[in-house]
């Protein structure tokens, strides 16, 4: 109080200093030396709404804090199914399919990222729910399905298999999941100049080419049609209207003799979507293992997710070579690498280990050769992709691992 004594205030006020303001400055002073701040006044600001948040923390039943966390967790469950939904349809939307060199499929993708023009606008029916609903409503409800099942010869499975493991869309089925799409796929033949769909349709089924060639048409202002892709053998197309849940967003005609397999929307929600969302929530899981990734965010690990292909190797199998130019990082699902560099072994690598990242790094050639030490599972991911997900200067700091 003997510096307060000098102050021409009332007691009243210095009381008010000693007990409730001193306590919580010295605090906030102490804690602001100690972190040292580049910027102090953000810092007290945050610090003074986190002692004001724990304070009334301190004040809740422990009926009531039960509660909000009950709600907190239910609210960040809600927000992590709708950005897995969002991110989900943005990433089966850009996937073509077809036998396309790494480097263009992954800037094939990087120009698709956004949903098909109108697909924000009401539709001109209103059986179906919005977007929102789907998302939210009944659409989100686990229901009891039952994929339709039609009859078809070996000859056509064989025939429907081979086309379908060529896609993206449908590459991430497990056997058994697999069987289901191709026991509910519809074969169509198309004859020169008939139309698969149309333009501003509403649509309730996919279509993936088994052999043809297929025009996309988009109608211009004047009436007449431009069309923007050409398809072929293993490309899927309607996709974007099952995933957006809107009308069709160009016209699709026959240039030739060919054969279409039809896929429903309830099959395509239910197997082939869940299948995808059931991969993203396995490798997240193991990302979130990997050291390298550890730090990132799950929003960032559910996109590293999406992007990640599964490629086995057998023992004795070379994955990289050195010398050559590299456009993949790869990391070790199960098994065991090793690596070598001019025949000398300089690295092991075992189940959540990586590699490959300082070519990509760096643009040069690859550092080492890479070979599987008894049968492996890789991860894989394109360069494009890896730039994009992953924190690259992160990896700078092991740039010198071969040297």
């Amino acid at each position: 109080m003997e510096g307060l004594d000098a102050l021409k205030i009332s007691e009243d006020k210095k009381r008010y200093i000693m007990e409730l303001l001193n306590p919580v400055l010295e605090d906030m002073v102490a804690d602001c030396i100690h972190k040292m701040p580049k910027d102090p006044v953000p810092y007290m600001l945050d610090w003074l709404q986190q002692k004001k948040a724990t304070e009334e923390d301190n004040l809740l039943s422990p009926e009531e804090r039960q509660r909000l966390t009950q709600e907190n967790k239910e609210l960040a469950e809600n927000v992590g199914k709708v950005k897995s939904q969002v991110q989900e349809a943005a990433k089966m939307a850009t996937m073509d399919g077809g036998n396309v060199p790494e480097e263009e499929e992954e800037e094939e993708d990087d120009e698709d990222d956004e949903p098909p023009p109108g697909w924000d606008k009401p539709q001109s029916t209103g059986a179906r729910q919005s977007v929102s609903a789907e998302a939210y409503g009944e659409w989100n409800a686990k229901k009891a399905f039952v994929p339709p099942v039609i009859a078809k010869t070996d000859d056509q499975k064989e025939r429907l298999k081979s086309c379908l493991t060529k896609g993206f869309l449908f590459s991430s089925l497990e056997d058994h999941d697999l069987g289901i799409v191709i026991g509910a796929m519809k074969e169509v033949s198309m004859a020169p100049g008939q139309r698969a769909i149309n333009q501003g349709d509403q649509g309730d089924f996919l279509f993936v080419i088994e052999s043809g060639v297929f025009d996309c048409l988009i109608s211009k202002p004047d009436g007449s049609e431009q069309c923007v892709k050409t398809c072929g053998s293993g490309d899927v197309f309607g996709e974007l209207a099952l995933l957006y849940n809107c009308p069709r967003a160009a016209s699709v005609v026959a240039k030739e003799n060919g054969v279409l397999w039809q896929l429903d929307r309830d099959t395509f929600n239910h197997i082939v979507k869940e299948a995808a969302q059931k991969k993203r929530a396995r490798y997240d899981a193991f990302l979130a293992k990997v050291p390298l990734l550890a730090s990132m965010d799950a929003y960032g690990r559910s996109q590293l997710a999406d992007a990640l292909k599964v490629q086995p190797f057998a023992d004795g199998a070379t994955i990289v070579s050195q010398g050559e130019a590299g456009h993949t990082f790869y990391i070790i699902e199960e098994g065991d690498a090793v690596a070598t560099k001019n025949g000398v072994e300089v690295m092991k690598y075992s189940s959540g280990d990586y590699f490959g990242e300082l070519a990509l790094i760096n643009n040069k050639p690859r550092a080492a050769t890479v070979t599987a030490k008894g049968n492996c599972r890789m991860l894989s991911i394109h360069a494009t992709a890896f730039k994009r997900l992953i924190n690259v200067q992160e990896l700078m700091e092991k740039s010198n691992k071969y040297s």
